[in-house]
């Protein structure tokens, strides 16, 4: 075989930008901050992400992007008044009542073997979040952005509890034509509300959503290749905004002379963190083991062509910050994590998830705009389809770092 790059291959990745919002619940406000950067970066710019993918809290961000693509400065302006003014009640009900009302729903149904009554359907109620999104997104113009140009497509990623497989719902050019791979699809439907819902319906802490005869759940369940939507849509440069430090993935933040056993609470906010975000970089470093075959060798796997891709991520522990502002979480909802064990660093992790509330979502913002402003050059060159001298991108420590060929 002949390990030579050819000249096609040095020919580098096309300009046709996708953005990957992944899942993260109230960390999706660092997105938020990335989005604010590049929008200040590019102020008189059309929207330069022509394929957007979501998935959990990221479909949220996706879905007003992508309805607004033909104005995305105030779509922009749009996700950050909402974050920067978020409360919990918001998005699901903390106050006592309800907080009570679903640990008795949880008990009697144990203690009862579900006789009394049917176990509860899932840990909070978030209809409030439901009611709130019908108010702010105006589906019919996902369409409108696809006829001016604007956008060539959205996909809101959810996971079929029948199949077993990671869907891709999308909508967008005519052109563009479904997928079908091992438990994983792309499917083309106007989409929804519904949609939305159910990427976002963490199990046990949200409700599935039933689309066409079966529930769906959270995105991130069976996305073990979370990148491979935009691809299938016509992507070749990817830019991922991510939730999670190289550095905050643990239960804690440092090795304890005497090791504790982890609490509920902290091994919940450990899966959730592993379901939002380890797939991510590992289907980053898979594209980047692919881009080096496509350099050096592009006959062995017809098709396969690069795909560049650059990760913003926190360059500060998402869990200490959230230390700092769990008193400002609903008392119910502060009782409700200490009868789970969420303490310390690791309960912080939990509580990051559930944490929005104003003080730390607007933290979050701020952080992620400077992450971004941090490295303007590369942002700009990458998203203005300049020629890369690196094809490969990936995250480092510090938030945002690069390897290549």
């Amino acid at each position: 075989m002949n390990l030579q790059p050819s000249a096609h291959a040095r020919a580098g990745v096309g300009n046709t930008v996708g953005l990957v919002l992944p899942g993260g619940g109230a960390r999706a406000a660092y997105q938020v901050g990335v989005l604010r950067a590049i929008a200040d970066l590019m102020p008189t710019e059309p929207n330069p992400f022509p394929i957007i993918v979501g998935t959990s809290a990221g479909a949220v961000a996706a879905t007003v992007l992508a309805s607004e693509a033909f104005r995305w400065q105030r779509a922009v302006d749009a996700l950050e008044s909402v974050w920067s003014n978020f409360h919990v009640e918001q998005v699901f009900r903390a106050d006592p009542f309800s907080m009570l009302r679903s640990g008795a729903h949880w008990g009697l149904s144990l203690m009862s073997g579900g006789l009394l009554l049917p176990p509860p359907r899932a840990l909070f109620d978030n209809t409030p979040l439901t009611e709130l999104l019908k108010h702010r997104i105006n589906w019919n113009h996902i369409q409108r952005s696809v006829r001016v140009g604007a956008l060539r497509a959205l996909a809101l990623c959810a996971t079929g509890y029948g199949s077993a497989a990671s869907v891709s719902f999308f909508e967008g050019a005519p052109d563009l034509g479904e997928w079908e791979r091992h438990q994983r699809v792309g499917r083309r439907e106007r989409l929804t509300l519904d949609h939305l819902m159910a990427s976002m319906s963490v199990p046990f802490l949200f409700p599935p959503v039933l689309l066409d005869g079966e529930y769906y759940g959270d995105g991130a369940q069976r996305q073990l290749w979370p990148l491979s939507p935009a691809i299938h849509l016509g992507a070749d440069r990817l830019l991922i905004i991510g939730v999670r430090s190289e550095q905050g993935a643990g239960v804690s933040t440092r090795v304890r002379p005497k090791p504790q056993v982890p609490t509920f609470g902290q091994l919940f906010g450990y899966m959730l963190d592993t379901l939002f975000m380890d797939q991510i970089y590992a289907n980053v470093e898979h594209v980047a083991r692919l881009n080096q075959v496509a350099e050096v060798a592009p006959q062995a796997v017809p098709g396969v062509h690069k795909v560049a891709t650059l990760m913003i991520a926190p360059s500060e522990d998402l869990r200490l910050i959230a230390t700092r502002h769990v008193p400002s979480l609903p008392r119910s909802l502060r009782a409700l994590l200490r009868v789970m064990g969420a303490r310390g660093t690791g309960g912080a992790q939990l509580a990051s998830y559930l944490m929005f509330e104003s003080s730390f979502t607007q933290e979050l913002i701020a952080l992620g705009r400077r992450d971004a402003l941090a490295q303007r050059d590369e942002l700009l060159e990458f998203l203005s389809g300049a020629a890369l001298d690196r094809t490969i991108k990936l995250p480092s420590l510090g938030g945002l770092g690069l390897s290549g060929s």
